[in-house]
């Protein structure tokens, strides 16, 4: 009975998500674009254009603040814009970066990274719009603490009577932090954890690891956003560089396959089957589709989950917090999954090619050997250790394993941590700040369960919970957008001279600031 409903279940979640992410229903193409590709891409190009292309133009200013930004204020009851950006990275910046990249280009072909490009540079805009807005119409609660993001600005920025769309945002933002930010990442680590430690006859119960997980993220989200960014600043920074430092290591061992590495990528991306050899099942949409579907459970341009930590920093000007986000999404996509996707391109050797590409009627009447080249189409190549597999290739010994499991497990704890603040922001802005300090218990439990457990229908939800939140997000700032538009043009926020936000207190802490004495 439970496995007949099991198998029900991830039928019907798998329909939803081939629908929104693919535009298919029970296996047939229903529509030629697919409903969360027009509406990311759409309404990023709409704010590309609208700003003046400004992601572009100000790439090179923008990181100057990042860089300025280590500073801030000196406001107690916020962060840095360093802290902020690297908070908001420390959830981006997660395994969709190493086996997410390697689930686009299985699933999608190397013409996926091409897709995962373009949903960046336009997800930079979304980023300026999002973020901007979270600094224009965050708050401070009764406790003097900021609180801000999509649900913030659509109430204060839509009026009290959208706060069902924010309801709908918030309750999206919990289960997609449950199943992507927490479950998923406590159990991706604790399963990279177990395999490198087996073969030294080192057997590690799933407990006590997620027991030591739980402990950890404990220690540091107890402090709330304080600590976290203070964590994010010194963690994120480290652990980018080590991925990246060693991607280029095995880019220079690779160095002559990088020219046909871009060659298969963007064949791939257009159809060019002739250009891109073998590739000719690989249609334009799949590869779209999972681009566009990878791209954003990497960076989250668009969710609507960075601006939540963007709005707990010290700067006032929206605008130049708008710029600041827009090198998270840069570092996220543009940089490491762009690492990640030439070091398994560049991977060749002889291999049996796998089952799924054989059984593929069309890769067949295209002429594909039983044998190929790319490690990406290798039998027993799966994403979740296409990626390891890549790197020990290139690299002697056991180093290749263990820098993607080290990295692997930095990133997923970071986005769990960041990840808890977002969720912690959603369910205060539902029942209240008093929830806060119960949350986080609840939290440390949530990742306990997602190290033990099974997660499969979990990973099933994921893209499900991205458009839960990614859906009420869009139709905010777009109906918003004027108000992106001006803080673009006044270079800060229209409606203050200096062009800083002046940021309003909740409805509890202003009726205590105007309760009478005594």
């Amino acid at each position: 009975m439970f496995t007949e409903f099991l198998a029900s279940f991830e039928a019907g979640v798998t329909n939803v998500s081939n629908f929104l992410w693919g535009g298919e229903w029970n296996g047939t193409q229903v529509l030629p674009i697919a409903p969360l590709v027009v509406l990311l891409l759409g309404t990023g190009l709409y704010f590309m254009v609208r700003i003046g292309f400004r992601p572009l133009r100000r790439l090179g200013p923008a990181i100057a603040e990042v860089w300025a930004g280590r500073k801030g204020n000196g406001d107690p009851s916020a962060i840095t814009p360093f802290q902020a950006l690297t908070t908001a990275l420390s959830g981006q910046v997660g395994t969709g970066n190493i086996v997410g990249v390697a689930t686009a280009i299985t699933l999608g072909g190397p013409g996926a990274v091409f897709w995962m490009w373009i949903t960046a540079i336009l997800g930079m805009a979304l980023a300026f719009a999002e973020s901007s807005l979270a600094i224009k119409y965050r708050e401070r609660d009764e406790y003097g603490r900021l609180n801000g993001g999509p649900m913030y600005y659509i109430t204060n920025g839509l009026g009290k009577n959208w706060k069902w769309l924010a309801v709908l945002f918030c309750i999206g933002t919990i289960i997609s932090a449950t199943a992507t930010g927490g479950m998923i990442q406590a159990n991706g680590m604790t399963q990279n954890i177990m395999a490198e430690l087996q073969p030294f006859g080192i057997n590690v119960p799933t407990w006590a690891i997620g027991l030591i997980m739980s402990l950890l993220v404990f220690v540091i989200i107890v402090g709330g956003i304080k600590s976290i960014g203070s964590v994010a600043e010194k963690l994120v920074p480290a652990m980018a560089v080590l991925y990246v430092t060693m991607c280029i290591v095995v880019l220079i061992l690779n160095a002559q396959e990088i020219p046909h590495a871009f060659g298969m990528i963007f064949a791939s991306a257009f159809g060019l089957e002739q250009a891109a050899g073998g590739l000719a099942g690989y249609a334009v949409l799949s590869a779209i589709r999972f681009g566009v579907a990878r791209g954003l459970f990497s960076n989250e341009a668009g969710q609507g989950s960075a601006p939540i930590a963007h709005a707990a920093s010290q700067m006032k000007n929206p605008a130049r917090q708008g710029e600041i986000a827009m090198i998270g999404v840069f570092v996220d996509t543009l940089v490491i999954c762009t690492m990640t996707a030439l070091v398994i391109i560049t991977a060749e050797g002889t291999f049996a090619t796998s089952a799924q590409f054989l059984a593929k009627p069309e890769m067949v009447a295209a002429g594909l050997a039983e044998t190929t080249t790319h490690l990406w189409m290798a039998e027993g190549a799966n994403p979740a250790t296409l990626t390891n597999r890549a790197f020990t290739d290139a690299l002697p010994g056991p180093v290749g394993g263990w820098i993607v499991t080290v990295c692997l497990t930095l990133f997923a704890f970071t986005t769990i941590i960041g990840w808890s603040y977002y969720a912690e922001q959603a369910v205060t802005f539902l029942i209240g700040e008093w929830a806060t300090k119960p949350f986080r218990f609840i939290w440390c439990g949530i990742i306990f369960i997602g190290a033990i457990a099974q997660v499969n229908i979990v990973w099933m939800l994921g893209d499900i919970a991205n458009a839960s939140m990614a859906i009420p997000n869009l139709i905010a700032i777009l109906a918003l957008s004027g108000v992106v538009i001006a803080i673009h043009r006044a270079n800060g926020d229209p409606d203050t001279a200096d062009g800083d936000s002046v940021i309003e207190l909740s409805d509890k802490a202003a009726a205590q600031a105007n309760a009478p004495a005594g």
